[in-house]
């Protein structure tokens, strides 16, 4: 079976010239391993990349500590005097003379001005005349009375004596009727006093009143009106002066949201502060809180007024002032940061497994997002921190109560003062 050995060579030397470069199968092979060589390199560079991209997390923690929780809520109102009086005149007339300007210190019962009193004193000095005159027709009829009587009285001797031949019957009745009617007019004149003395008693009293006098002991805020100025009292009483009875106790009436009103109760302390004095806290105390509510700009409030000592006077009417009501008060509670009630980890940090390098390649659909307890925090209820523990984020349910708008109480949960919980994440590459 052995072979000539020039037809072995003839043999090797084809095969060998079919692999070579100008061969149509050497060809194809190059083409297939280059493109095997792309899709290698295409995979690895994906690879690669979807490492390189992988971001390490780093978190920003805060220690949980005990101490004092003050809740407070804030509203906006202005100060007012205690007790605010609108000063008028119930006459018309021209003023006068003008007693008291603003800022004066005034009593009860002192004059602050004067309208024209002539035509006033005239009318007291026609009723005056008036009564003397329904005086005297009083007593002309208290006269005619008299008369009246005494003549009946003898008309009845001289029947009597006559045995009653005369006078006639007539004569007597037309004298009992004379009586009568004498004794009608007297009560007549007598009623017709009475309205004389009340036309000047009421003509006196409009007198009394040209004198515009102080209802309370207190100050002057506004003066309205100028002497020669003429007042018009025929609809309603014109504004002559604006009273307020004691600038050293005021009231601060203040708006408060209907989302809060439900903690504000009569008798809690509160601090304000008014622009005059930005770094000084003034202290007040609720006095009533309104049941009515009020509609401003579509904003409901309920309008709540609190007490405040004035004594040094550096406060005045119509200051516009924001209260810090405290509503609540936790000594050596356990405290929690709001931010930490609000972060939660992303996906990849919650167990999310790492997949092969085609998973990388593959799009996958958006995962649901991760449901807490509660998204408010401050508001009570159960909800749900993060703990580090070996550098890696654990949930911890909690119940949680009051809340300053900064830090929460926590009531009930598997934790203790010091445990880091993490507030924030901070991403970097690798």
């Amino acid at each position: 079976m052995s072979a000539d050995p020039a037809s072995r060579s003839q043999e090797i030397a084809g095969i060998l010239n079919a692999g070579a470069p100008g061969s149509p199968r050497g060809r194809t092979r190059k083409i297939v391993a280059a493109v095997l060589a792309i899709v290698l390199a295409l995979l690895a560079y994906a690879y690669f990349s979807s490492r390189s991209s992988q971001p390490a997390n780093r978190y920003v923690t805060q220690a949980l500590t005990r101490g004092k929780l003050v809740v407070t809520v804030s509203a906006t109102g202005n100060l007012q005097p205690t007790n605010k009086v609108d000063v008028g005149s119930e006459l018309s007339g021209t003023v006068d003379t003008v007693f008291v300007d603003d800022n004066d210190r005034i009593r009860k019962g002192q004059a602050l001005a004067r309208l024209d009193m002539s035509k006033l004193q005239d009318q007291v000095s026609k009723s005056s005349l008036a009564l003397v005159a329904a005086q005297a027709q009083a007593a002309q009829m208290q006269a005619t009375v008299e008369e009246a009587r005494a003549n009946l009285e003898r008309l009845r001797q001289v029947a009597v004596l006559s045995g009653g031949k005369v006078p006639s019957k007539a004569e007597l009745q037309n004298g009992e009727a004379a009586l009568k009617r004498a004794i009608a007019n007297e009560a007549s004149a007598r009623a017709s006093i009475g309205q004389a003395r009340a036309s000047l008693k009421s003509d006196r009293t409009n007198l009394s009143k040209a004198t515009i006098r102080s209802p309370i002991d207190g100050v002057v805020l506004v003066r309205k009106v100028e002497p020669g100025q003429t007042v018009a009292a025929t609809l309603q009483a014109p504004v002559l002066f604006t009273l307020a009875e004691n600038l050293r106790q005021m009231k601060l009436e203040v708006d408060v949201d209907e989302a809060d009103v439900g903690q504000v109760r009569d008798g809690q302390r509160a601090t304000f502060r008014v622009d005059a004095y930005p770094n000084r806290d003034y202290p007040s105390h609720i006095t009533r809180t309104g049941f009515g509510s009020q509609v401003k700009e579509g904003v409901v409030s309920y309008l709540t007024v609190l007490a405040v000592d004035n004594d040094d006077l550096s406060l005045r009417p119509g200051m516009t002032a924001t209260a810090e009501i405290i509503t609540a008060t936790r000594e050596n509670a356990l405290l929690v940061p709001n931010a930490a009630l609000r972060f939660t980890p992303p996906q990849r940090e919650t167990g999310q497994t790492q997949g092969g390098l085609v998973s990388k390649l593959v799009p996958r659909p958006p995962r649901p997002a991760r449901r807490r307890a509660s998204a408010t925090p401050g508001k009570g209820g159960t909800q749900q921190i993060w703990i580090l523990r070996d550098g890696e984020p654990e949930p911890v349910s909690v119940t949680t109560g009051a809340s300053d708008g900064r830090m929460t109480e926590l009531l009930q949960g598997a934790v203790r003062p010091g445990m880091q919980v993490i507030t924030e994440s901070l991403s970097s590459s690798k």
